[in-house]
């Protein structure tokens, strides 16, 4: 069963929610990342994409990009950019994206979970991609981007969420320049959170929807973190990692669509007509071809587009993986026809997300004398079928849209305080200020304190010399009267 936990957000103030927010790293290049960074010296590409704050020739691997990244979100601290909440607590994020809604609770998942297939995937990673990530989560010591992940929720769990955004106003409530709305609650009463995190512990599979890499980074820096610490408890931050958990029938899973850079020397007439063999091929001269259904294909080559369907012999009696139109396209067309045995690696062939329009592929394919394929979307229950399955989908088979933003929360991975901790600290403070009739616990306190520290279980270094001055002071009090 999951587990999937409360924590302490580092995030926007209420007013600098729209200008920090911004769309994930990887879906923006870094040129755009740089041009967004000089207009918008509060935008979270500074901490994503650190690189822009370095000089232009500095490669994206660079240690000085990592350490950049943490310099610029300390510096987010240190100016109140962004603010860390006092105590754990659970958030909703809703985004709305023409008319339609999706909510989903932002909290933080157990990287056990990810390992024991609780939380289930349905794509391979990249080991260059992982590294980058590692570095990165690492180095800022902090999941930076959400995870975005799906699960069925149970009827009681979506009650709460809409009970719980009607009674409440959302802390921050802006509108992107792509039109896609976010808000956001903080859902901070106690009962409220032991519910959430009741109702969590009966769900058995959450399936990743977007965010591979960034999950495998976060598994890996935790794992790190172990190694690092072996008297770790569980309950260390380093042990979870930020995610976002949607209803999956709320969810839009649009086209990726496929450009290949060229037709492998075949003349356009010869090219078609090989289509013939394994689907009914039918011309659509002058008008862009989206596909309506499953097994259908729009394909644009040599200024024309034409329309495909795929025989049922070709995919009956396939998996469920085999039986997915990207699989479709990849046995019978990219790879015996054109010779793109990996889509992976392969660098005569891009990707291009749903959100484009048909004319985009096309000027994209015209470019080199290519083709392009306009792709039907997979489905969520596709995706979870072959994620329960233990299967993996062809690379680029799902975009999701509307993306989540990065910035609006960030997940510290070790110098969180934890709460009963806080608790105990103001209750001893408070006791101090009248008496120093308990001094004589000090000491073994200040100990464990210091024992604690030592192993970097939490703490910024403001927090660890606000929490132990008290006892410093009681101590030496006690020394003295002694």
């Amino acid at each position: 069963m999951a587990l999937f936990q409360a924590f302490r957000a580092v995030r926007p103030a209420s007013e600098k929610a729209e200008k920090v927010a911004a769309l994930p790293y990887d879906v923006v290049s870094r040129e755009e990342a740089r041009e967004i960074g000089e207009k918008n010296p509060e935008s979270f590409l500074h901490i994503d994409r650190a690189e822009m704050d370095l000089d232009p020739e500095t490669d994206l691997y660079d240690p000085m990009v990592y350490q950049k990244a943490r310099e610029n979100l300390d510096r987010f601290q240190k100016e109140g950019i962004l603010i860390q909440d006092e105590k754990p607590n659970y958030y909703l994020y809703e985004l709305i994206r023409k008319g339609r809604s999706q909510t989903g609770i932002v909290g933080v998942s157990s990287i056990d979970d990810y390992m024991n297939g609780v939380i289930k995937k349905h794509e391979l990673t990249r080991e260059d991609k992982e590294q980058d990530r590692i570095r990165h989560v690492d180095v800022c010591d902090a999941n930076t981007g959400p995870i975005f992940l799906a699960c069925r929720y149970p009827a009681e769990l979506l009650t709460l969420m809409e009970e719980w955004k009607n009674a409440h106003a959302p802390v921050y409530d802006f509108t992107s320049d792509d039109e896609i709305t976010h808000r956001v609650w903080v859902v901070d009463e106690e009962e409220k959170i032991r519910t959430i995190h009741s109702l969590f512990g009966g769900i058995s599979s959450i399936y990743i929807a977007d965010g591979h890499h960034r999950a495998a980074s976060a598994v890996k820096v935790g794992q790190k973190r172990r190694a690092e610490h072996p008297d770790y408890t569980g309950k260390e931050e380093f042990n979870f990692f930020l995610s976002v958990v949607f209803p999956y029938d709320q969810l839009t899973i649009l086209p990726y669509h496929r450009i290949v850079k060229d037709i492998k020397g075949m003349e356009p007439k010869a090219f078609i007509g090989s289509m013939k063999f394994n689907f009914e091929l039918m011309a659509m001269p002058g008008f862009p071809c989206k596909p309506v259904e499953k097994h259908c294909f729009g394909l644009y080559v040599d200024g024309e587009w034409f329309h495909l369907k795929a025989y049922p012999d070709i995919y009956a009696g396939k998996d469920s993986v085999g039986q997915l139109d990207v699989s479709i396209l990849q046995d019978k067309v990219l790879g015996p026809v054109l010779g793109i045995s990996d889509p992976r690696t392969d660098e005569r062939i891009r990707f291009m997300g749903g959100n484009h329009r048909l004319k985009d592929l096309a000027a994209a394919a015209d470019e080199t004398g290519g083709a392009a394929f306009a792709m039907y979307p997979t489905s969520m229950e596709e995706l979870m079928t072959i994620a329960d399955e233990g299967k993996l989908m062809p690379p680029k088979s799902t975009w999701f849209e509307p993306k989540l933003r990065s910035g609006l929360f960030i997940h510290k991975l070790s110098d969180l305080m934890p709460e009963a901790l806080w608790i105990f600290y103001k209750m001893v403070r408070k006791i101090l200020r009248k008496s120093l009739q308990i001094a004589h616990i000090c000491p073994v306190r200040y100990k464990y304190i210091l024992s604690k520290r030592e192993r970097g279980f939490f703490m910024t270094n403001e927090q660890y010399y606000d929490c132990i001055q008290p006892y410093q002071n009681a101590c030496s009090d006690h020394a003295r009267q002694a």
